[in-house]
């Protein structure tokens, strides 16, 4: 087995990275087998962009904090982890934004895109799905929209709904909503196009950023999940993803 060694710019994941490379050796992305990842999840994120629509593989393993989308980090018998590992595939959600001076502005996300406030004045954005206005006004820090494996970051801590892998659904979650005040979001079908429209731009700028990718003074941006694109990461057994993200369900 070929293995393409990635490690975040931190001492430990820069340590295991060399105890790894003097164990197992290291070939670049083109010609490994599999990618193993060595940090956290903003690590893994990172990897997963650059394989986003190829058939590599990512495996991780957690030398960072939280770890939610990472193995444990164990050196012994790597090879054989990841031939027994699980395989779950991740498709992006598509933001196509238009900002106010009409530049077009496209990127990828596999957690998730927001639209947030750029300055004291709260936001105001109108919601189309479909073609078909939802929401005419809502009045709020932001809103956002995810995917089932970005369902338990930014999405959680908006108090938005986690998500099953295999739901094929897409929460949307308004970030501190004034108007409508009881208005907690929605479960939209993974199928939909949504459609965000920024009121008064001049007054009330705002922000739209998917994963890695910021756009300021943005006017209008669409969402839907591209199914053409897909990013495959392994897991060992005792930690699959689907039944990661079933048990935060029941986390307190």
């Amino acid at each position: 087995m070929k293995i393409s060694f990635t490690a975040a710019r931190a001492p430990l994941p820069e340590e295991a990275l060399a105890k790894l490379i003097g164990l197992y050796g290291n070939v670049p992305a083109k010609e490994a087998d599999v990618i193993v990842a060595l940090g956290g999840d903003g690590l893994m994120l990172e990897t997963l962009h650059r394989v986003l629509g190829t058939d590599m593989p990512v495996y991780g393993m957690n030398c960072g904090s939280v770890g939610f989308m990472m193995n444990e980090y164990q050196e012994d018998d790597l090879p054989g982890r990841i031939s027994r590992a699980q395989s779950s595939v991740l498709h992006p959600l598509r933001m196509h934004a238009i900002t106010a001076l009409g530049v077009v502005e496209e990127a990828m996300a596999l957690n998730d895109v927001f639209l947030f406030r750029q300055t004291r004045q709260t936001a105001k954005i109108r919601i189309s799905v479909d073609h078909t206005e939802r929401l005419s006004e809502l009045i709020c820090d932001g809103v956002l929209i995810s995917t089932p494996a970005g369902s338990t970051a930014y999405n959680l801590s908006a108090h938005g709904p986690i998500i099953p892998l295999s739901a094929n659904l897409l929460p949307l979650t308004p970030i501190s909503a004034f108007r409508p005040r009881r208005w907690r979001g929605a479960l939209l079908p993974s199928t939909v196009d949504v459609l965000f429209e920024v009121l008064e731009p001049e007054k009330r700028p705002v922000a739209a950023v998917a994963d890695f990718t910021e756009v300021r003074d943005v006017v209008s941006v669409a969402v839907s999940e591209d199914r053409s694109l897909g990013a495959t990461v392994l897991f060992d057994p005792d930690r699959a993803l689907s039944e990661r993200i079933l048990t935060e369900q029941f986390t307190v």
